[in-house]
C-alpha cells in the first residue's frame, strides 16, 4: 500500500496477498495500526498532496487526481478535516517557506506520467 498509494485500494488482492480474509485483514490492520486500511491509504495520499501543494506548481485538481482520488470534493473533504484548511488554504500559507515550486510538468512526470496515460510512460507524445 505504501508503494502503490495512488493506485486504487484492491482491498480483496491485498488481504489475499498477506493471507487473509478481507475482513480478518481490515481488523488485524486496524489493531496493528490504528486505523482500517482505507484510513490509513487516505492519510499517505493527504500527506502527499500536502508535500505537492508545499513544492509543485500543479493545481489542486492535478494534486488530487495525482494522488490517487478521483473526486475534487472527496478530496478538499477528507483534506480539510485532516488538516483544517482546504487545500489552496494550506497552499497560500505553506508555500514560499522554502525552494522554489517544481514545475508542474516535471512533477507530474516524476510522478509517473501525465493523468490518462498510464503508469510508467516515457512522457512521449501519442
Amino acid at each position: 500500500m505504501d508503494r502503490d498509494w495512488a493506485e486504487p485500494l484492491d482491498l480483496d488482492a491485498v488481504a489475499a496477498h498477506a493471507g487473509y480474509s478481507r475482513y480478518h485483514f481490515v481488523r488485524a490492520f486496524k489493531a496493528a495500526y490504528g486505523e482500517t486500511p482505507g484510513q490509513y491509504l487516505s492519510r499517505r495520499r493527504i500527506e502527499r498532496a500536502e508535500e505537492l501543494l508545499r513544492t509543485a506548481n500543479l493545481s489542486v485538481t492535478e494534486i488530487c487526481t495525482l494522488v490517487g482520488f478521483s473526486s475534487l470534493g472527496t478530496f478538499s473533504g477528507r483534506f480539510k478535516s485532516r488538516t483544517g484548511l482546504t487545500p489552496s488554504e494550506y497552499r497560500a500559507r505553506h508555500v514560499g517557506r522554502g525552494a522554489a515550486l517544481i514545475p508542474g510538468c516535471f512533477a507530474l512526470l516524476c510522478a509517473g506520467g501525465f493523468p490518462g496515460r498510464g503508469r510508467g510512460n516515457s512522457g512521449e507524445a501519442g
